[in-house]
């Protein structure tokens, strides 16, 4: 488990080529008051096959793995509820289940998602921070890519 929280932190700490509302932005979270939505989005061969085995993420070339991340006053990884979705332009709707993975001080969200190499995905995730009634929404596009390819 404690591969798997270095390389949540790994993909939170680097910068993910995003767009929201077709403008480019580096920012890898979105701002809502006092909270803080890290996302991310990686090739699920980045995780080890071990840490993979132990969490029954399913790794291969063409899926990815959704991460986020609920941060506030500076405290990373708070529990939430989220839920989302996944469209390509031709606006087919793929529903992103996510995983809770609830490590020592920390919890964040892992979704799979099978895709299309140099697929451009639009991702739309709502997320209710633990003890509020009031979601936030979070969108991203990103433009996939199968490992090796």
């Amino acid at each position: 488990m404690k591969w798997l929280t270095t390389l949540m932190l790994f993909c939170l700490a680097t910068t993910v080529t995003t767009s929201v509302s077709a403008q480019e932005s580096t920012k890898p979270y979105e701002e809502f008051g006092d909270y803080k939505v890290y996302f991310s989005v990686f090739n699920s061969t980045f995780i080890l096959p071990e840490v993979a085995r132990a969490n029954n993420l399913t790794r291969a070339k063409d899926r990815v793995l959704i991460n986020i991340s609920v941060v506030k006053d500076n405290t990373f990884g708070l529990p939430a509820k989220i839920s989302g979705h996944a469209s390509n332009l031709m606006q087919q709707k793929k529903h992103l289940e996510f995983t809770e993975i609830a490590e020592q001080n920390t919890t964040y969200y892992l979704a799979s998602m099978f895709h299309l190499h140099e697929e451009v995905i639009n991702f739309t995730i709502e997320v209710t921070p633990e003890g509020e009634s009031k979601s936030h929404t979070v969108k991203f596009t990103k433009k996939l890519h199968q490992s090796g390819s």
